[in-house]
């Protein structure tokens, strides 16, 4: 758009006008449509336009019930309060009270790791090597994955430890984390908190194990130290359950979710804290469009996917298809170095950059909007609606495979 800043960049990586979106399918101005293998950067897990969320705004503003009214209460607020207690948290055996932040996941995040200093009256803040947490200042802090941007943020009491094979699967990184922080004499003193994400998505979509997330919340419970679940991108159905972090049988101290928190692209951001930690004095993190009342009310509708166990055996189901699918890319390109996800995130790390952005640029051509992440942008992300058609997702893994498949040597090492 011909007034718009330059720091644009989606419109960059996609140069169309988009017009239409209906589940997983997207048209642009031209009439031409795209398979959606990106989902608004994991905002849209239960596609675009979902007829049920369509309804409830319809109806919402129908009614003149009020859509703003700062962190005030109002119906809708309540029946989501309440529908998220009953539909996620209680049958999980959780305990979490909800803070509103504002209305986008860096804002949780900065939510977060302010009260966690204000919980333990420390300052230092441990995050991973290829870490994504958000653009602003103390989020572009945690953020490992964008060592470069850091360079004009201020000091931010932030300590980078290696993530799950980092060095290789032989070196246990969390006995490097322990040893660092138990040891007198190593320079390190007790940090507030460490923020996670279970599953790296902009770093490469690196999948945390089981087995290592649990070393980890036992080190965090040893020592005082609050763990942060960044769920921003991964939560919400994304990994299989509602929550990344479920597979592991941990409790996290504070979870931070937004994204398709909404269900339908609204702006939304949650930061659920345990109750004994919620220490805020009124008003001291608040911001104009917390609770944003048509988003919540598309929210408590999107809950409905949860009620029941339908949505995660569909995701087992799409995911094992992923799988095999991206499988034989590993077995029969040389352009591919590995393969890597879990429910529908999964990540297919190519040679480098070069070859990755020629094969994301085959893709848009083809009909396929799709995004690449990783430190030097090498890995293809699939990141498609929680909800794609059977039909659809074995078409735009075709669409894949044979882009990959058909990469000519001499115009690769060209590009």
């Amino acid at each position: 758009m011909k007034n718009e800043s330059n720091v644009n960049s989606y419109s960059k990586v996609f140069p169309i006008v988009l017009k239409r979106g209906e589940g997983d399918i997207v048209t642009d101005d031209q009439g031409k449509y795209f398979v959606d293998f990106f989902s608004g950067a994991g905002t849209l897990n239960y596609g675009h336009n979902h007829p049920a969320m369509k309804s409830a705004i319809h109806s919402f503003l129908d009614s003149n019930a009020i859509v703003h009214c700062l962190d005030m209460d109002s119906e809708v607020k309540a029946e989501f309060l309440e529908r998220f207690e009953k539909v996620i948290l209680t049958p999980r055996g959780l305990n979490y009270k909800v803070q509103f932040s504002g209305p986008t996941g860096t804002n949780a995040v900065e939510a977060a790791v302010k009260l966690a200093r204000i919980v333990t009256k420390r300052k230092k803040i441990v995050a991973f090597t290829h870490s994504f947490h958000g653009m602003s200042a103390t989020s572009l802090a945690l953020s490992g994955s964008l060592e470069e941007n850091q360079k004009v943020n201020p000091p931010q009491d932030v300590v980078f430890f290696p993530f799950e094979n980092f060095f290789g699967a032989e070196i246990d990184t969390i006995a490097i984390l322990s040893k660092m922080i138990a040891t007198k004499g190593s320079g390190l003193e007790l940090p507030a908190a460490v923020i996670l994400e279970t599953v790296q998505a902009e770093g490469g979509v690196n999948v945390a194990s089981e087995g290592w997330l649990c070393k980890l919340r036992e080190f965090t419970q040893l020592h005082g130290i609050l763990l942060i679940v960044d769920d921003i991108q991964v939560g919400c159905g994304r990994t299989g359950s509602f929550f990344s972090f479920e597979r592991a049988q941990i409790i996290p101290d504070m979870v931070l979710l937004s994204k398709s928190i909404s269900g339908f692209g609204l702006p939304l951001s949650l930061v659920l804290i345990k109750p004994e930690l919620d220490v805020w004095k009124s008003g001291e993190h608040n911001g104009t469009f917390r609770s944003n009342n048509l988003s919540l009310c598309t929210a408590t509708v999107a809950l409905d996917f949860w009620a029941d166990h339908q949505l995660e055996e569909k995701i087992k189901r799409d995911a094992e298809n992923i799988r095999e699918h991206l499988e034989h890319l590993l077995e029969w390109s040389p352009y591919v170095v590995a393969v890597r996800g879990i429910g529908m995130i999964w990540g297919i790390e190519l040679v480098d950059g070069k070859v990755a952005k020629r094969v994301a640029d085959l893709l848009f051509k083809e009909g396929m909007l799709i995004e690449r992440c990783g430190n030097n942008d090498q890995v293809i992300k699939i990141l498609c609606p929680l909800t794609i058609t059977e039909e659809n997702l074995n078409m735009g893994l075709k669409l894949l495979q044979h882009a990959i498949l058909n990469l000519v040597p001499d115009a690769v090492t060209s590009v």
